[in-house]
């Protein structure tokens, strides 16, 4: 591979991260604006309120960046950075289109979970660094969630991965089939509630909790420090959907796959992140004590009975 095409790929990796999250949060506010009839994100601009997402950049642009005088100042500082760089790293490794990834490596699917499990230790560092007691508290609630729910989401993808018999996310789309609608459900929901909690959506946002603890581990955090974190948020959204279309959707499967693969794979990644919208419209906050119950009660054995199926399945049909 020359220097110009890993240049072309990087940057095409860069301006994914840097707009697909922006329309992510744009149609959050357009949809929950519908839902729940909130008229104010309607009216800036004019039509439908185009101008809603460029006033709210506008906003954070203009706040000032304060770093508290207790606080860690490196590892402050360093906290949004850490927690949005590793989903520009997971948007280079998803295919989105016959034999097209920014980064086509063995063993994506490895890769891709590890790089995504990276980015929630940004709000841990931004809890414990900022010597305030609310972020703290919610950079524990963090650290509980992300143990909670890591295990359920590795072993639905685990699933999956068996089913095809690779641990390449393009190896799952030529492997898919559309019988694993139903094969492979109950590993879908699983990794669908999963995900959802490791992104700290509604109804798993206990470590953000403004209700309790202000803003939970982004407390002390201004302006565009502010703002990464929510990128960040939006950018785990567009991957998570996104690698929920890959591995159950089948990706660019569909009709004229060859020339419109990658059109069906951004429809199927964005109905994902339009179902976590919904989501987060319909259903209220769930206590620390739920949540933890729900993960290892219900998604934990679920998962791993996810997992015995597959691996009867696999050897049913060697």
């Amino acid at each position: 591979m020359s220097l110009l095409e890993i240049s072309l790929r990087s940057l095409a990796a860069l301006a994914a991260v840097l707009v697909l999250p922006l329309v992510a949060g744009q149609a959050e506010h357009k949809v929950m604006a519908h839902m729940q009839g909130r008229l104010g994100p309607m009216y800036a601009g004019g039509f439908h309120g185009w101008a809603q997402l460029v006033a709210d950049g506008v906003k954070f642009a203009q706040k000032e960046d304060i770093t508290p005088a207790a606080a860690d100042r490196s590892v402050f500082r360093l906290a949004p950075a850490v927690a949005l760089v590793p989903y520009l790293l997971a948007i280079a490794l998803l295919p989105v289109h016959p034999g097209l990834a920014a980064a086509d490596v063995p063993g994506s699917v490895l890769l891709v979970l590890a790089v995504t499990g990276v980015g929630v230790l940004g709000t841990l560092m931004a809890g414990w660094a900022s010597a305030n007691k609310y972020a703290l508290v919610g950079g524990m609630r963090s650290a509980a969630q992300l143990l909670a729910y890591e295990l359920p989401l590795v072993l639905s993808v685990a699933s999956i991965a068996m089913a095809a018999g690779t641990l390449s996310l393009a190896g799952v789309v030529e492997a898919w089939s559309p019988w694993w609608l139903l094969w492979q459900l109950p590993g879908a929901l699983v990794f669908l509630v999963a995900a959802t909690a490791e992104l700290q959506r509604v109804p798993f946002d206990a470590p953000i909790a403004d209700s309790e603890v202000v803003m939970g581990p982004w407390t002390e955090y201004t302006g565009l420090r502010f703002a990464l974190f929510m990128l960040a948020e939006y950018a785990g959204m567009v991957v998570m959907g996104l690698l929920f279309g890959v591995l159950w959707l089948g990706g660019w499967q569909g009709p004229f796959a060859d020339q419109l693969g990658w059109l069906w794979t951004l429809l199927k990644g964005s109905l994902v992140v339009l179902l976590i919208i919904w989501i987060r419209v319909s259903w209220p906050r769930l206590r620390e004590d739920q949540l933890q119950r729900l993960a290892w009660t219900v998604l934990v054995p679920l998962a791993l009975a996810q997992l015995a199926l597959t691996a009867v399945g696999v050897v049913a049909t060697a």
